[in-house]
């Protein structure tokens, strides 16, 4: 592919990822944007449309050039996740970022109780985001200031859940197919559905499968990306 070719990324391009573990939505983003631009030796606008955590992975939308006025319009779109929620403990971060501590009953934990607990989380209802977040707080992130130490009360935001699925529950650990609104924190449900069950709960493991009618399955890795230009450049 020439670079003329690769003119395409500055007309505007819509660009599935599946993000890989530990890293951020703009690590992602600063790796497209450089492989973008060494192989076009053009400064190129690129943007994501809504991020995940570090220790989530899963599908990402990644805009370039024209098309990152479009970025507002795929972050309002509803997303699905596959969620693995330990019972028993809870963290700080209410995921891994942090340490366990706690110990709570399990043993009253059944399917038919958390499906019972499910159907009560469907619809709207009013989320607390976690104090580990992007949250903007006095000018500052929230995870900022509770790595510090700091905690400061988060306002509620209104959060829809439209599907909730048991897909399988081995405790400690049960996986949830959930498709919700944006704005949802997987991390907050785990919270707040551990207390729904009378227990303790944490989010181990969070996979985001589609957003709208974007499919993991469609995704490809920064890797691959980047591959597939050079192998491109190397036929034109």
């Amino acid at each position: 592919m020439s670079v003329d070719n690769l003119n395409i990324f500055e007309e505007g391009q819509i660009l599935l990822f599946d993000k890989p573990l530990y890293w951020t939505s703009f690590d992602l983003v600063n790796k497209i944007r450089l492989v973008i631009c060494r192989n076009t030796g053009r400064k190129i606008k690129v943007g994501h449309a809504g991020t995940l955590d570090p220790l989530a992975t899963g599908l990402m939308i990644i805009c370039t050039g024209k098309a990152t006025k479009r970025m507002e319009e795929f972050m309002n779109l509803d997303k699905e996740y596959l969620a693995t929620l330990h019972f028993g403990e809870t963290t700080p971060s209410f995921d891994l970022e942090t340490e366990t501590g706690g110990k709570f009953p399990i043993d009253h934990i059944t399917n038919e109780y958390i499906n019972r607990k499910l159907n009560d989380f469907l619809g709207e209802r009013l989320q607390i985001p976690p104090m580990h977040s992007a949250k903007m707080i006095d000018g500052k992130r929230a995870y900022e200031l509770a790595r510090k130490g700091i905690e400061k009360e988060l306002k509620p935001v209104r959060v829809v859940f439209s599907e909730l699925e048991l897909v399988s529950f081995d405790p400690p650990d049960a996986k949830i197919r959930i498709l919700c609104s944006k704005g949802t924190y997987i991390r907050s449900f785990a919270r707040d559905f551990g207390e729904s069950l009378k227990s303790g709960c944490y989010l181990s493991e969070l996979v985001r499968t589609s957003i709208g009618s974007f499919k993991l399955s469609d995704s490809i890795t920064p890797e691959i990306f980047e591959e597939n230009i050079q192998k491109l450049q190397q036929i034109g």
